[in-house]
């Protein structure tokens, strides 16, 4: 069971994914031993699924961002669901409900890499692309 310091460790986490046990127990009144076991719990309980990072992808070389959306030709789905996120450029998929099947973020060099990638899932269905232009900050 989560509790209201758990709550507060998986805020700080949020906030800063780097924070130290000592850091997290400080500002949220807990020794950093007891901080490490409650992270500990919250991992091997699968409330915590994994750590990770948050690139600028622009640095990388990848000025592009954009949402595909896929529906599938009949008998598609598996063959689908088995390589879409091995995909280049793509950084996280759903199954959703809709006229669509799929949805995709996928991040490109340019607008020839998304001809590319586009020319790669055709195959599989028919696409409706939107390529962000901004992403709206709290």
């Amino acid at each position: 069971m989560v509790d209201k310091l758990d709550y507060k460790i998986i805020e700080v986490l949020s906030e800063d994914g780097r924070a130290s046990y000592a850091e997290i127990g400080r500002k949220i009144g807990l020794s950093s031993s007891s901080v490490r076991e409650r992270m500990q719990r919250l991992t091997d309980t699968g409330v915590i699924q994994k750590f990770s990072i948050e690139l600028n992808h622009s640095l990388l070389g990848n000025h592009l961002k954009a949402f595909i959306l896929i529906k599938l030709f009949p008998n598609n789905l598996r063959k689908f669901l088995s390589i879409v996120n091995q995909l280049e450029g793509v950084q996280n998929s759903h199954r959703i409900t809709g006229s669509h099947n799929i949805l995709m973020k996928v991040v490109l060099r340019d607008h020839l890499h998304l001809q590319s990638f586009l020319d790669q899932i055709m195959i599989y269905g028919d696409t409706t692309t939107y390529i962000i232009l901004s992403e709206i900050e709290n």
